[in-house]
């Protein structure tokens, strides 16, 4: 969530007996704070933008101004604004949002994301079939000259994103507001209970809050949202599918990959990830010297910096942007937007990154789609309910070791699935067998926006 938490020591009393009078001014102090901030915000993604120049090129949108090339089309206003932070939740939200185009033809779909990734995704799986730009920052005249451009009927918002200035100027303009795949931690409620002076109120804002699990629902609950208007709907992760795009990326991969030799598919990696996968590496070939490395970084401002690291440490590297044949190298740099997906379903073991530090983790449940034994680090905080799920029905492997140690875990487990095919298959079908019963938040989720647009 990119809210600037305030931290206002409150009691537990006062934060069950908030009213209007606080609320505006715990409102008043964050737009106060942020707009003092302005100049701090824009800096920091200027300094963002040296390392991934779209951060500086599109930073009208931040300050909410729509792109101009939707400006010229007709019928831009009146339809509904879904927001995903990033490329994770813009994949998540796809079956969905191909629903929604579908139910509402002749109403203008917005698709907002907060990063680069996020955005890349969008044109690449939408196109102009929904309108695209950055959510401004939530400053109130940035967040004022969004909602004049588009005029909304529904907004929907998805997790954690709160945004208080745009959500509390919806309610005020009477734009209907959902809160979908909602997540909320107990550690984030916790901190979010030091600030419910501004959370609760803007909480109780959403027409209709729809939850991944009990769990998440009961936090909720304990912030302050109103019973009433919460509901389990489950995860949408797990409403994915394999469509004739994704099969395409796949024939064109393929094409580059050698068909005789074993191959480890490490995804979404973040700094330190790839020291542990290349330790591991390391350790692993001794055993199996044909098996081949797919590094896939999770930001792309990391791919030179990922592709000197093999190449410092020894390794021969293919790159998938120099589109050139994978012969004897060691390792390939999966160094291209949009391709991971396709990428799953070409390799033997699929490990993911994030999971080894304090990020959290990424999807698992994408490589379960293509029936892959997955292995995940200790830290998979951002997918609990995804991760209890696959580890009862046996679905995934998650490690246990400590930092000093996990890349010999690591390598071991790999080394045991490599040398155990049977249980290698297993594993991915249970996992694909987990994706397949929790299937329906799609479904479940557009009945909802249906309710609220009549």
């Amino acid at each position: 969530m990119y809210l600037i938490k305030l931290r206002y020591n409150l009691s537990q009393t006062y934060y069950r007996t908030i009213n209007a009078e606080q609320y505006m001014f715990a409102l008043l102090i964050y737009r106060v704070i942020l707009l003092l901030l302005m100049p701090i915000v824009l800096l920091a993604l200027l300094f963002r933008s040296i390392s991934n120049s779209s951060y500086r090129q599109r930073l009208s949108e931040r300050l909410g101004f729509f792109p101009s090339s939707s400006s010229t089309k007709s019928h831009n206003k009146d339809g509904i604004v879904v927001h995903a932070a990033s490329v994770g939740e813009v994949i998540a939200l796809t079956p969905f949002v191909e629903q929604l185009i579908q139910q509402y033809p002749n109403l203008p779909i917005t698709v907002t994301t907060f990063t680069p990734t996020g955005s890349a995704q969008v044109k690449k799986h939408f196109g102009s079939r929904v309108q695209h730009a950055f959510l401004p920052l939530d400053i109130l005249p940035c967040t004022q000259l969004f909602l004049a451009h588009l005029q909304p009927k529904l907004m929907i918002f998805m997790e954690t994103e709160l945004w208080p200035n745009l959500i509390s100027l919806c309610a005020s303009k009477k734009i209907k507001l959902l809160l979908i795949n909602g997540r909320l931690s107990a550690n984030s409620m916790k901190n979010y209970q030091k600030i419910s002076a501004l959370i609760k109120p803007t909480l109780n804002h959403f027409d209709k809050i729809l939850c991944q699990s009990q769990d998440n629902l009961d936090n909720f609950l304990q912030l302050g949202a109103i019973a009433e208007r919460c509901q389990v709907s489950g995860n949408l992760k797990f409403d994915i599918s394999i469509n004739a795009n994704t099969r395409n990326k796949q024939a064109t991969l393929v094409e580059l990959l050698p068909i005789d030799r074993p191959i480890w598919l490490v995804a979404s990696t973040h700094q330190g990830d790839e020291e542990i996968a290349l330790m591991a590496f390391k350790i692993i070939k001794k055993l199996f010297p044909q098996l081949l490395l797919v590094l896939v970084p999770r930001h792309p401002e990391r791919f030179s910096i990922v592709a000197k690291l093999c190449i410092n440490q020894g390794y021969s590297l293919a790159k998938r942007s120099e589109n050139v044949t994978v012969t004897e190298q060691n390792i390939w740099l999966l160094d291209t937007l949009g391709e991971l997906m396709a990428a799953y379903a070409l390799a033997d073991i699929v490990t993911m990154g994030g999971s080894f530090s304090h990020i959290g983790g990424h999807n698992p449940l994408e490589p379960a789609l293509f029936k892959k034994p997955i292995i995940v680090g200790s830290d998979m905080s951002n997918f609990v309910e995804v991760l209890m799920q696959l580890k009862q029905n046996q679905g995934i492997i998650q490690l246990s070791s400590t930092k000093n140690d996990n890349y010999q875990q690591l390598a071991q487990t790999v080394i045991n699935l490599l040398e155990d095919k049977d249980a290698s298959n297993l594993l991915g079908s249970r996992a694909h067998r987990v994706v397949l019963n929790n299937q329906g938040a799609s479904a479940r989720t557009l009945a909802q926006v249906q309710e609220l647009m009549t």
